[in-house]
């Protein structure tokens, strides 16, 4: 198959010149010298097609496209290639063209090697990829259809396979996938090829944004092979995107015997929607049908820190552990950062269990100079549990800064150990100076302005948020902090209101954004939306914070068990949040 050809016509890196041009004719020419000949035989030899002004017409060819003067190179060299009927030299006349980065010539000398060899594959691989490297997707109609036909039974699969990335960079998606579909027709209902047919639809569907075309397609393909992983990933994508009855596609295929990995995949999307407990349950099933699957081991012992199980936790990590140290890929950037991950868990656990000695053995063998700082912000936090605070700020200010990401890094983990130990003030003047010194960091402003709130500052609060809005008027988190703030403090309800719409505009399925909204209709009084609201918010993300909110409207409406019930979930979630802490203080509930 020729080499790759859209990013060569379009001004990236050009083709390197392979071999002489000569050796290109004669080489087809002469299968046996005398050299290689057995001894006791006569070599075979076969005069070339290459005549004394041929060659000296390929030198020049070479010589004006290595000099500056690509058109005549390239137009010697074609002619050479129809003279001598070279499909090397045709190829050759492809590539000056690439370089030059002309598209019409590489396509005029595609078309006519494909027209000097019609059964070509390597001809008319070229052609496909210009036209669509052209974006000319309409004419790629008859190429694909080639590309098809050409290849040999057994390979068929394969070309159709392959079609997608043809058409990966092509800007009209739309007719890329209505090409696409005619061409396949004859294949849709093929015993053999039809699944990988149906698949091909699919993807480029989901490519143009027919997410119902795509799902169809999906479904068409698993009918006749549920085997396949394809209709699996297509709908994986689709579960993303929160498209109805994808999902059941996907566990579909996984009720066969299933690769591991397209579990894996589900189980990540099912982690990126906040689903943990449906996460959970497919990475045990995956650890109990791969057992040696490294990645889930990690992701489960994660997710059952999350959920307090420490003791199948520990055994989830060391399992991990166990599996990358045993094989090459502990030499690995990748296998060191997965086992830094471990390492810094079970430490993690250690810490819960206040056996600060073995959290200090696991950080200790943490060897990964990248990871430093999520090993010493770990350090730092058992050094403040034992009351040595100091100490441990002086850790993290001791951590090196190579480069301006890791100072940044270096800032972000100080200020979150002097949060944590409600060291406010300390935090937000490290904020400051920090960003008076830099260029706008939205992310590290946001972080001051919080902290400005927690110290009383709510103009200086409000007066950053806004400088946010301002400069990045798509970020979220600026809208939902103020709008969250003044329903809080119960004013200003109406534009609290409209700046928690605005966020959920940005971010409509953020559920801590959806929280906010509920808290602002209660502070309103308009308790059955709230309630609407605060119960769709905590069914999509099981949090503590959203629990203290949904329990105390559950209470003021008069339901107080089901409210005891909401806040019990929420201490077993989190019993240190400091608004669920709050909220059973005042209202003198111990659930």
């Amino acid at each position: 198959m020729p080499r790759w050809v859209v990013q060569a016509i379009f001004g990236l890196a050009p083709f390197a010149v392979s071999g002489a041009v000569a050796q290109a004719v004669t080489g087809q020419l002469s299968p046996i010298s005398a050299a290689t000949a057995p001894r006791g035989e006569t070599a075979l030899i076969e005069n070339s097609a290459l005549d004394t002004p041929l060659f000296y017409q390929l030198i020049l060819g070479e010589l004006n496209a290595q000099s500056g003067e690509p058109g005549v190179g390239f137009s010697l060299i074609l002619d050479a290639a129809r003279k001598t009927a070279s499909p090397k030299l045709y190829e050759r006349a492809v590539e000056v063209a690439i370089q030059a980065r002309s598209g019409d010539a590489a396509l005029q000398a595609a078309r006519a090697w494909k027209l000097a060899f019609p059964g070509s594959r390597e001809a008319n691989g070229w052609i496909l990829q210009i036209l669509t490297g052209l974006n000319r997707v309409g004419e790629t109609l008859e190429p694909l259809k080639s590309e098809i036909t050409n290849a040999a039974p057994v390979d068929r699969g394969a070309a159709i396979a392959g079609i997608p990335r043809y058409y990966a960079r092509t800007t009209d998606k739309l007719l890329a996938t209505t090409v696409v579909e005619q061409v396949l027709a004859d294949y849709m209902a093929s015993p053999q090829l039809g699944a990988v047919a149906w698949t091909v639809v699919g993807q480029m569907r989901a490519n143009s944004g027919n997410a119902s075309g795509a799902l169809d397609a999906a479904a068409r393909a698993q009918q006749l092979d549920v085997t396949s992983e394809g209709p699996a990933q297509i709908a994986l994508s689709l579960v993303q995107a929160k498209t109805p009855l994808a999902e059941q596609i996907v566990r579909k295929h996984l009720e066969g015997k299933a690769g591991g990995e397209t579990r894996m995949d589900f189980a990540r999307v099912l982690l990126d929607a906040q689903r943990y407990t449906d996460a959970a349950a497919q990475l045990q099933i995956l650890t109990a049908q791969h057992p040696n699957h490294m990645q889930a081991w990690l992701v489960k012992g994660a997710l059952e820190i999350q959920d307090k199980k420490l003791d199948f936790a520990e055994v989830s990590l060391k399992r991990h552990i166990e599996l990358v140290t045993a094989g090459p890929t502990n030499r690995t950037a990748e296998g060191s950062r997965s086992l830094a991950q471990a390492y810094l868990s079970l430490a993690q656990i250690s810490e819960l269990r206040k056996d600060f000695a073995q959290a200090e053995k696991w950080l200790a063998q943490i060897e990964n100079s990248d990871d430093m700082i999520g090993a010493q912000s770990r350090r730092a936090a058992i050094l403040a549990k034992q009351g040595r605070l100091e100490e441990g700020r002086k850790l993290l200010k001791g951590l090196p800064e190579k480069s301006p990401a890791e100072a940044r890094a270096k800032i972000v983990a100080e200020v979150q150990f002097l949060r944590d130990n409600k060291q406010f003030q300390s935090a937000y003047t490290l904020l400051f100076e920090k960003n008076a010194q830099s260029p706008i960091d939205h992310e590290l402003l946001y972080e001051q302005a919080t902290l400005a709130e927690k110290l009383g500052q709510l103009d200086e609060m409000e007066r950053i948020l806004r400088a946010i809005m301002a400069s990045k008027p798509d970020y979220q988190h600026a809208y939902n902090a103020l709008g969250y703030s003044l329903a809080e403090r119960k004013v200003r309800l109406p534009e609290a209101r409209q700046l928690i719409l605005k966020a959920l505009e940005l971010a409509p399925d953020d559920p801590f954004i959806t929280d906010s909204l509920g808290w602002v209709e209660f502070q309103s009084g308009n308790l059955p939306e709230a309630l609407r609201i605060l119960q769709n918010a905590f069914k999509s993300k099981p949090d503590a914070e959203i629990a203290a909110h949904l329990g105390e409207v559950l209470w003021v409406s008069g339901k107080r068990e089901q409210a005891l019930v909401i806040w019990r979930e929420g201490v077993a979630l989190n019993s240190e949040s400091e608004t669920l802490v709050e909220t059973l203080k005042r209202l003198r509930v111990k659930p």
